[in-house]
């Protein structure tokens, strides 16, 4: 992998370079309606319900939250309102970058075009990207594509905008169920994973894996 030197760079974002605080949100918003034992549940049920919204027919990414807020609450047989729902995407704007982004991130752009492609809204994405202490060639969006990762439409409209193919990018992500199993079944050999504990390892896909975006420079033979 260190001595491949890609066309593009591509990276998830909310996770992966941005902190995503979906379950901090819910544990604060939630705390008096789900107890203490039962919120890790809770939590991992609601991220499973913003998956299912993104696997159908796009649609805006404020309905895919609020959708899953509502699903969960549902399930778990709790109130709550249309209000308290669109907080969750109203706080999106304004998460910043995991602490070992920046710098790292900062070094990789000097050499390689940095792409982003978010399952985010266009109104929310340049906020976070203005975080993240580097310069990105390309910012797509799940609205833009109208598709959502995992779907493969998403990975198509990246790649046919960058006017590469798979053979040519890099791609980064902390999550093997929205990226880096599709990225393998797009072809993308060359895979970064990221670590952070949001799912287990699977080595079948075949990618280099890392603690933190502290270990990209070395992966790109920086």
């Amino acid at each position: 992998m260190a001595t491949f030197r890609p066309k593009f760079i591509t990276f998830d974002c909310y996770g992966t370079l941005t902190q995503f605080q979906m379950s901090d949100l819910a544990r604060s918003l939630f705390a008096d309606r789900v107890s203490a034992q039962d919120m890790p549940v809770f939590v991992q049920q609601f991220a499973a319900y913003r998956l299912d919204e993104v696997l159908g027919a796009w649609k805006p990414y404020k309905d895919v939250v609020t959708n899953a807020v509502k699903r969960t609450c549902r399930r778990w047989g709790i109130a709550t309102t249309d209000a308290e729902a669109a907080k969750f995407y109203e706080a999106v704007p304004t998460w910043g970058p995991h602490p070992d982004v920046s710098a790292p991130l900062a070094r990789v752009a000097k050499e390689f075009p940095l792409v982003i492609f978010s399952n985010a809204a266009d109104e929310q994405i340049q906020h976070n990207v203005d975080k993240l202490g580097a310069p990105f060639h390309k910012v797509f969006t799940a609205q833009q594509a109208q598709a959502y990762k995992p779907r493969l439409t998403a990975f198509e409209y990246m790649l046919d905008h960058l006017n590469c193919g798979p053979e040519d990018v890099l791609h980064v992500s902390s999550s093997l169920r929205y990226d880096l199993m599709s990225a393998h079944d797009i072809g993308i050999k060359n895979k970064v994973f990221v670590a952070r504990g949001h799912e287990p390892s699977t080595p079948y896909y075949g990618y280099t894996e890392i603690r933190d975006i502290s270990g990209l420079p070395a992966v790109v033979g920086l």
